[in-house]
């Protein structure tokens, strides 16, 4: 049956998979040398399909090709976290109004499930708080049954997570982000309540004062210091 089909149709599909979680995830950190033979190795498979991966991430700006082996996960910059975050904060105010005028009772179930397990995003709590803070969004931008959308945020969502990770070393990540918490319930409430304009406004206001934003504005002002 369809369904039933691994969802990795080849190696070169697994190897691409892995080493993008890894990026994305921090476990590979910017600038690393991908040491090929080796990853290949611990895959289990070919230099081959490793390297079809590796163009595939290259693609998308997640690796550098330097020499034919010579490959580093790509640094992390301003320039690149401001674009992601104007790209979000046009998309999500527009999924969240849809969300309103689109949630089904299914929706509103896991938004909600999704909001009882929001922890403050902050050292603390660390990776644990990020995943249940994705997982949050997520369930607001599927409500929008817009399935271009969905999968243009999600890719979003990924390639920001580098960044956000930024923000857990911020000082303001030592305290309780109690606005953070307060304002997903009421963006909830107001999806939930069918209240699309609302809704959009605040999840605008969100994003402005997010986690991210001050880690963008701190990787400007290093990169800013680091250039004199």
């Amino acid at each position: 049956m369809a369904g039933t089909t691994n969802l990795f149709l080849s190696k070169s599909d697994l190897a691409y998979a892995e080493l993008r979680g890894r990026i994305l995830s921090g476990g590979l950190a910017p600038g690393a040398r991908l040491a090929q033979y080796e990853l290949a190795e611990s895959l289990n498979m070919s230099i081959t399909p490793l390297r079809e991966a590796i163009r595939r991430l290259s693609s998308e700006g997640l690796v550098e090709v330097e020499t034919h082996r010579d490959v580093r996960v790509a640094a992390m910059n301003s320039v690149e976290a401001r674009q992601l975050f104007e790209v979000r904060l046009s998309l999500d105010p527009t999924a969240v109004e849809l969300a309103a005028g689109r949630r089904t009772d299914a929706d509103i179930a896991a938004i909600r499930a999704a909001l009882g397990n929001l922890l403050p995003v902050t050292r603390r709590w660390g990776e644990e708080a990020l995943a249940a803070h994705r997982t949050f969004h997520r369930a607001l931008y599927v409500a929008s049954h817009n399935d271009v959308l969905i999968r243009l945020l999600d890719d979003l969502w990924d390639k920001s997570d580098r960044y956000r990770r930024l923000g857990l070393e911020l000082p303001p990540g030592d305290e309780p982000r109690t606005r953070d918490l307060d304002e997903h319930h009421r963006i909830a409430a107001l999806v939930v309540d069918g209240a699309a304009e609302a809704a959009g406004r605040l999840m605008r206001d969100h994003i402005t004062m997010s986690l991210t934003a001050s880690a963008i504005s701190a990787l400007e002002d290093r990169e800013g210091r680091e250039s004199r």
